[in-house]
């Protein structure tokens, strides 16, 4: 499936928007996604294994508020990260 990467956290991919991986769930596909690009999903998911609260991430345009939630091969995910500053 293909995961949509934001701007801010496209260090950690190569700056490629838009990575292809595997998962059942959506643990699954972040821990592969850390495999492929490490450190990325410590920027994503909590100590305690929660979502950060400045990042919103949707599967098929519907918010997924666990990372048990279960996708299918050709779901997409997308990574949203709020910005802020002063």
């Amino acid at each position: 499936m293909t995961v949509s990467i934001p701007t801010p956290l496209r260090t950690y991919t190569a700056y490629r928007s838009e990575v292809e991986v595997n998962g059942s769930t959506l643990a699954e596909v972040l821990s592969t996604l850390d495999r492929q690009c490490p450190g990325l999903r410590f920027r994503i998911i909590t100590e305690q294994d929660t979502i950060r609260p400045h990042i919103k991430i949707f599967i098929n345009h519907q918010q997924a508020g666990r990372l048990s939630t279960t996708l299918r091969a050709g779901d997409h995910v997308q990574i949203i990260c709020a910005l802020s500053g002063g």
